[in-house]
């Protein structure tokens, strides 16, 4: 399992239009062959500030996603946000626990 998480760091006052954007990027990325999770939120203690969280069966489901139609969509509106900062990490070869 791979996993990435992140944040985007955007306009305040444009984090309406960034989560209507990302509403259709979620629906279809979940919908993809090899992705078990993909979520882009709104932190609610710092405005401005999507949180990013995906999991991934494996670098092939990643790469397709890359190349999807959806998130070129995506991509060509992150910069009408006012986008300030962009940090994304990778994880690889997670094992899974129940925490509770």
């Amino acid at each position: 399992m791979i996993i990435i998480a992140g944040t985007i760091t955007c306009d305040p006052e444009k984090m309406e239009d960034a989560v209507e954007a990302i509403r259709p990027l979620m629906e279809a990325t979940q919908a993809e062959e090899g992705c078990i999770d993909y979520v882009l939120s709104a932190d609610p203690l710092t405005p401005g500030v999507i949180r990013i969280f995906e999991k991934w069966e494996s670098d092939e489901a990643i790469k397709n996603h890359m190349r999807a139609p959806h998130m070129a969509d995506f991509q060509g509106k992150i910069a009408n946000f006012g986008v300030t900062a962009m940090s994304v990490d990778r994880f690889d070869g997670a094992t899974q626990s129940k925490l509770f």
